[in-house]
């Protein structure tokens, strides 16, 4: 039962909050994150993995939010995200999936993967229509969510996100081969969530990530869709206890992004401290939470059981 004390009935209510924002369910466990604990094998990962570390570290939260922020300056991805996606109608609801895909990859075995893959694929089929390429734009050009090169586009901007907020807030990243850092580890090891989703020749160090993301530029624009999008995205209609956390989050996701990123997105650089606080808000998060999340617990029971009796 709920405990009586003041502070600790916030805290389960601000607990509950983020685990439905982050997984769609207030004890953090629905049907997919009981599933990481199915299968026969550790995934495509695992727990001394470059891609347990980073994406089951806190900083994560700051990267979705920074990597939805980059993502509509494609605007082939932001005809999709316009046209298709719930983002107006359930902001939570789109990134609860969205977390579903990374955690699921992350720590679940591969056959689990491939059954949140081939579900993904299938919520893709019909995402599809026409939008305008070219900065200025040009002609109109037909688009699906499986077309390569707006997979590559996803794939792109989540793992810069991922290691740049990483970077910012989080610890050093463990590398196992000699004269590898361990960004570029991670970046190696997190090619396969894009090669999973159609991607053929995801970059596999930071050079190439870098040069990646440059190869976009002449794609790249800020249009109307892309203000509308991004008023909803740092102002979303949110629970009243979640509204400055969540601000600040977006300051920090907002400084993380280069400045002729951030000038082409018309965000300016907080005034504040966002660094900071954000780190502030993060082990705050990361204390109303918990030390582990349930989704790499369920991962290391099933990778705990697949080893024996001698491992529990």
């Amino acid at each position: 039962m709920p405990s009586g004390n003041p502070l600790t009935r916030l805290r389960l209510k601000a607990r509950g909050q983020i685990l439905t924002m982050l997984s769609g369910d207030p004890n953090g466990e629905p049907d997919w994150v009981k599933a990481i604990s199915d299968g026969s094998d550790q995934g495509y990962f695992g727990p001394d993995s470059a891609v347990w570390h980073v994406n089951g570290g806190i900083p994560v939260i700051v990267a979705g939010v920074r990597a939805l922020l980059m993502q509509t300056l494609h605007p082939g991805a932001m005809a999709g995200v316009h046209d298709h996606s719930r983002y107006a109608s359930d902001p939570i609801g789109r990134l609860s999936g969205t977390v579903r895909w990374v955690v699921t990859t992350t720590f679940g075995s591969t056959d689990t993967v491939g059954n949140e893959t081939s579900r993904v694929a299938k919520l893709h089929t019909r995402v599809k229509g026409e939008y305008q390429p070219g900065n200025p734009p040009e002609t109109s050009k037909a688009y699906s969510a499986h077309d390569e090169d707006l997979i590559a586009w996803v794939h792109v901007v989540f793992t810069d996100a991922f290691l740049r907020a990483h970077r910012e807030w989080g610890d050093e990243i463990p590398t196992d081969r000699e004269g590898e850092s361990g960004e570029d580890r991670y970046v190696r090891e997190w090619a396969e969530a894009g090669r999973l989703m159609g991607m053929t020749n995801p970059p596999t160090s930071v050079a190439e990530l870098e040069r990646a993301l440059e190869d976009f530029r002449p794609v790249l624009r800020a249009d109307d869709r892309v203000k509308e999008a991004l008023r909803f995205l740092t102002k979303p209609p949110l629970p009243r206890l979640a509204r400055l956390p969540y601000s600040i989050l977006v300051g920090g996701a907002i400084i993380t992004i280069d400045p002729q990123y951030r000038e082409m997105l018309g965000l300016r650089k907080p005034w504040w401290p966002a660094s900071f606080l954000t780190k502030i808000m993060l082990v705050i998060i990361g204390r109303t939470l918990g030390t582990e999340s349930t989704s790499r617990q369920r991962a290391r029971e099933r990778i705990a059981r697949l080893a024996g009796p001698s491992s529990y």
